[in-house]
């Protein structure tokens, strides 16, 4: 493991809350590095709205976007139950569990996954959401990463929940709601990009993120100028 790459990721998620932060671009950042340092196959992140309600917020690859919608609709599957219950859900092997959640094993095996890890984001009794760490192969979860992943995931929700006394879950829920908002942007932006460029949705993500940073704008409101045709991403259309 890169220790340098661990330090650096740990005062990222801890230096993110700022009055105009990109949630989006924020949780990400959070599974992409569980993919790059801690071997998971891939990550998705699930918080709950202002309703209660789980959304699907931030996902490693199209495919643990889509189980994770699979999971939510379906109303079955580890990541719900680790955040209706606040605690760790752990799955070696999702081929023994078949009876516990039916339809969700049978769409992740065929999703080319076999275990799954699933840890809440909670700051004492109030859970926000679930880090959800996903492997192609079964078998038991590495004994040194787990920890670090649930540090991760302890760090970003303590950088959610950063707000002074009562303000902290009306700021919370309001970050919450626009990022649910900007997320149905960066998903017609994408697939917008993907149709023009006849690319797949990952790469019209990557594309978006990178066009973003570079220009040192929010990833949503580029995905909202392509969207209604004010930006013209110049160097990426053709």
């Amino acid at each position: 493991m890169d220790e340098r790459l661990l330090a650096k990721t740990f005062v990222e998620l801890a230096d993110n809350l700022v009055a105009d932060f990109d949630l989006i671009d924020f949780l990400r950042l959070l599974t992409d590095r569980c993919v790059g340092m801690l071997g998971a196959g891939a990550a998705g992140v699930l918080l709950a709205d202002r309703d209660g309600e789980l959304r699907v917020m931030a996902a490693s690859d199209e495919r643990v976007r889509l189980l994770e919608l699979f999971q939510l609709q379906n109303d079955e599957g580890p990541c719900l139950e680790c955040f209706h219950h606040g605690t760790p859900v752990t799955v070696p092997d999702l081929a023994t569990e078949a009876h516990r959640w039916p339809r969700f094993v049978a769409e992740a095996r065929a999703s080319g996954f076999t275990a799954v890890q699933a840890l809440p984001m909670r700051l004492r009794d109030e859970v926000v959401g679930a880090l959800n760490l996903f492997r192609a192969a079964p078998g038991p979860f590495d004994p040194v990463a787990t920890p670090i992943a649930q540090a991760l995931a302890d760090v970003a929700t303590i950088s959610l929940l950063q707000e002074r006394s009562a303000l902290r879950s009306t700021v919370l829920n309001e970050q919450l709601q626009t990022a649910l908002n900007s997320r149905v942007l960066i998903e017609q932006a994408k697939g917008k990009l993907a149709e023009r460029l006849d690319i797949d949705m990952e790469q019209a993500f990557t594309a978006l993120r990178g066009h973003a940073r570079s220009h040192n704008l929010r990833l949503s409101d580029v995905a909202r100028d392509f969207v209604n045709g004010t930006e013209l991403l110049t160097g990426l259309m053709r």
